[in-house]
């Protein structure tokens, strides 16, 4: 393990977890980097005049449907303003097939203090709903504002309770790939007419957070939860540098906890046989990730570094600053059975939550093409592994699905009947995982 304190900011660490044996002619490293950053976030947060907000709120015609909703949304953008930190910049965006902004105005952010918090509450009073949803408009109006902060932090809030229908899906992917790497964003979809693969491919392309709001009652409590976080962000733009020696390559990247993240494709060249892929912004958390490494074969008794993974904090129009912090994945070749078949139980557990997400979406796809077998084997497989990881949240989400006949062995049965929330709410939550148990 090794570990870096930055000035000001929290100390990040990582830790490796491995099973570094591999049998003769083996050739595939698997392991699981833990990254965890402490002595930052809400208790001794970076300077508020670091940080820069954008809260996009979907104003399309549908937000009347019913009236509570728009009125829901609004409240829940005011308590979000309430819990921005004097000296924020912030700003609030109407979107329907057009983005307009709603406070301040005139292409800029506002500083949080007393009087812009009440000035944007009172601005809010005037939204209503009318019109269609571009999304990417709303983010590419959310862009320029925050590329004008002299901040480091910026981060986006997103609102939609409708399908993107306005622009096309390469218009929506081309905004986000334009978006991608200068602010990060949080989607949430309010009620159940929205796109749970829109929402959710947002977030992951900024390098956000996805969830559902079934009931808009609950939007006020789940906006506050959201600024407190991001109020607690202190480094930007934190990536994994991974290293690997001549003749080795990388299989995949991927973050398994909290949520399952694929960064492989994220990857951007760092030099001779390194690459960067992108964390985004960090507060006081841990996160894991797996990295699998494919090395040259080497004769028993042999060993070799695999892997280094550092941390280093960069933007496009700024000097990389390297964290300090820095992992080694080892390769070991041996002709002891016993070690070079055990399974590392991190690798052997998030290989489970990696394939419990992709069973969950899999089998939702297929109940909803028509296929009930196909889609009650995943769904069962889902069950199967949601209870050897422990992983009780989303098999209580699993039980809203499927009657569960023998957990063990995934024996499920499709309900006839599912309410619309709680399909989404699966699907919307498939990624989420558990840690390993102690």
């Amino acid at each position: 393990m090794a570990n870096f304190a930055r000035p000001g900011g929290p100390r990040f660490a990582v830790d490796v977890y491995q099973n570094e044996f591999l049998p003769e002619g083996g050739r595939e490293v698997n392991a699981i980097v833990t990254v965890t950053a402490t002595g930052g976030g809400t208790t001794t947060a970076a300077p508020a005049a670091s940080a820069a907000v954008v809260l996009m709120v979907d104003c399309s015609g549908s937000m009347d449907y019913p009236p509570t909703k728009m009125r829901n949304a609004r409240n829940a953008t005011a308590a979000a303003v309430d819990t921005l930190r004097d000296g924020t910049h912030f700003g609030i965006v109407d979107g329907t097939h057009v983005a307009r902004e709603v406070y301040p105005g005139g292409g800029r952010l506002a500083v949080a203090d007393p009087t812009t918090r009440a000035q944007a509450k009172q601005a809010l009073r005037r939204l209503s709903a009318g019109g269609g949803t571009a999304i990417g408009t709303w983010l590419r109006l959310a862009d320029r504002l925050l590329a004008g902060a002299d901040v480091s932090i910026r981060h986006g809030i997103l609102l939609t309770d409708g399908r993107n229908e306005h622009e096309s899906a390469a218009e929506l992917k081309d905004t986000l790939d334009a978006c991608a790497g200068r602010f990060t964003c949080d989607a949430r979809g309010v009620g159940t007419d929205w796109e749970v693969k829109e929402v959710t491919g947002i977030a992951s392309a900024l390098l956000g957070t996805a969830d559902i709001v079934a009931d808009p009652a609950q939007l006020t409590a789940d906006f506050t939860r959201i600024m407190e976080s991001t109020m607690g962000k202190e480094v930007a733009d934190v990536a994994l540098r991974v290293w690997t020696p001549l003749g080795a390559t990388i299989k995949f990247v991927k973050q398994v906890a909290p949520t399952v993240e694929k960064l492989t494709d994220r990857r951007t060249e760092a030099g001779p046989r390194a690459g960067d892929y992108p964390t985004g912004s960090w507060g006081d958390e841990s996160r894991d990730y797996h990295l699998c490494v494919e090395v040259p074969a080497a004769g028993l008794g042999q060993e070799m570094l695999a892997a280094r993974v550092s941390l280093v904090a960069a933007r496009p129009d700024r000097e990389v600053q390297n964290l300090g912090a820095q992992g080694l994945v080892r390769a070991v070749w041996t002709d002891d059975v016993a070690a070079s078949t055990s399974l590392n139980s991190q690798v052997a557990h998030y290989t489970g939550q990696a394939e419990l997400a992709q069973a969950i979406q899999e089998g939702l796809d297929l109940r909803k093409a028509g296929d009930m077998d196909g889609a009650t084997a995943k769904l069962g497989r889902a069950v199967q592994l949601a209870g050897v990881s422990g992983n009780a949240d989303t098999a209580k989400l699993l039980a809203k699905v499927v009657d569960v006949v023998d957990a063990p062995t995934g024996t499920v049965r499709l309900k006839a009947k599912v309410a619309e929330a709680d399909e989404m709410t699966l699907e919307t939550r498939s990624t989420k995982t558990v840690r390993v148990k102690k």
